[in-house]
């Protein structure tokens, strides 16, 4: 079977416009999220509201600094794409 040159090509396109990760703090930063979140979630089913309440606040924490980084990245990186 012979392979088709401009169908390759065709596909090597279409992912043209996809860059590597700029910032990688900001996955790991989503996964932490995501993670304390879960703690959190299964804190208050098994009835510890108290460590529950300060999961879901660093839960907060988190988010924040998440979306922190990703504007930051937005920004440094902005006028230079």
């Amino acid at each position: 079977m012979a392979s088709n040159e401009s169908g390759a090509t065709q596909y090597e396109d279409l992912f043209d416009h996809k860059k590597p990760v700029k910032n990688p703090l900001v996955p790991i930063g989503a996964l932490l999220t995501a993670g304390v979140l879960t703690a959190g979630l299964i804190s208050f089913r098994q009835g510890n509201s108290q460590l529950g309440q300060k999961l879901m606040r660093a839960r907060v924490v988190a988010q924040g600094a998440t979306v922190a980084l990703m504007f930051g990245t937005a920004y440094y990186y902005g006028d230079k794409l």
